[in-house]
């Protein structure tokens, strides 16, 4: 939709989205028991944005009662790809409130960093990233697809998650996260997972947790473990670090445990956190947004399309 968010939204999107709906429908028709769905799109550009958006909103239309998972990847901070991203991401960060029951929000920088620092790659590519990415999607849906001692399905974590409908906005992290040269001089035990989960340069997103105050968080741990021990680590989290958590809220973190964990790892563990500090995303986008707006420019490629100025 050549980086715009109108194209992909109104014009070539609205084109394409019946042919869209006609798959969605037959996978769907072959679901015994359909949870929901889960989209992964970008929201600087013009397709992911704008036809993404559109697809959600036609689904929620569809399928009122099921539940909507989206994995946006963000404008980062420094490295921007598209110039006009703040309009695509602001424009559809107003639909994701709307239709969306979960996002998770992810972002190129954060993660290129994680590759960097922690998995000490020198050239990470798009395919290192993708598999980060990965690896926290397989974590969240893990307990639909195993069998686990503690259960939680995608309904189960936007209960314990979403305090209020608007706030659906986390931040994601996966753990063990080594380099390979480390690896064998890791142990993976319920502490040193719960340690490395909470460390802010394990979320993947560009904001920083210590920054705001966690509402709700949800650990997913995956492998052979004691659900106590689980249950006591998370508190002692919570006890030490307590002026990171919202008092209004006690016992906020929400916990599960799956037998089987990933390929290749003896247990992972997979961290969503509801934070306050996500709004330093949505301050930056914003910021962008507005200086761009104020002198009006690059408008007419939107309003070229049908949009109107109002809409913005």
């Amino acid at each position: 939709a050549g980086n715009n968010w109108a194209k992909g939204h109104y014009t070539e999107g609205a084109e394409l989205i019946d042919s869209v709906l006609d798959v969605v429908r037959k996978e769907s028709e072959s679901c015994d028991c359909l949870q929901g769905f889960q989209v992964c799109h970008s929201l600087g550009g013009g397709t992911g944005s704008g036809m993404g958006t559109l697809l959600i909103s036609k689904i929620r239309e569809e399928y009122p009662d099921r539940m909507m998972l989206t994995f946006s990847v963000v404008p980062s901070p420094k490295v921007s790809d598209t110039v006009v991203e703040p309009y695509n991401a602001t424009l559809s960060v107003h639909q994701l409130v709307e239709n969306a029951d979960e996002c998770m929000v992810l972002d190129n920088e954060a993660l290129y960093d994680i590759c960097f620092r922690t998995l000490k790659l020198t050239t990470p590519t798009f395919g290192d990233l993708n598999h980060l990415i990965s690896a926290v999607m397989s974590g969240v849906t893990c307990c639909l697809r195993f069998p686990g001692q503690l259960n939680a399905d995608l309904r189960k974590l936007a209960v314990n998650l979403i305090p209020f409908p608007r706030l659906h906005f986390f931040m994601v992290g996966f753990t063990p996260l080594t380099s390979r040269g480390s690896q064998q001089y890791r142990a993976l035990t319920v502490p040193e997972l719960t340690q490395q989960m909470w460390d802010a340069k394990n979320m993947m997103c560009a904001a920083d947790p210590r920054h705001g105050r966690y509402l709700t968080a949800s650990a997913l741990f995956r492998g052979r473990m004691s659900t106590k021990e689980v249950d006591e680590q998370l508190l002692n989290v919570q006890n030490k670090n307590s002026s990171y958590f919202v008092e209004w809220i006690p016992n906020n973190v929400k916990s599960s445990v799956c037998d089987i964990p990933p390929k290749g790892l003896k247990m992972a563990a997979t961290f969503i956190g509801n934070t306050t500090a996500v709004q330093e995303m949505f301050k930056r986008v914003s910021e962008q947004f507005t200086s761009m707006f104020r002198r009006k420019a690059f408008l007419h490629w939107y309003t070229g399309e049908g949009m109107d100025e109002m809409e913005f």
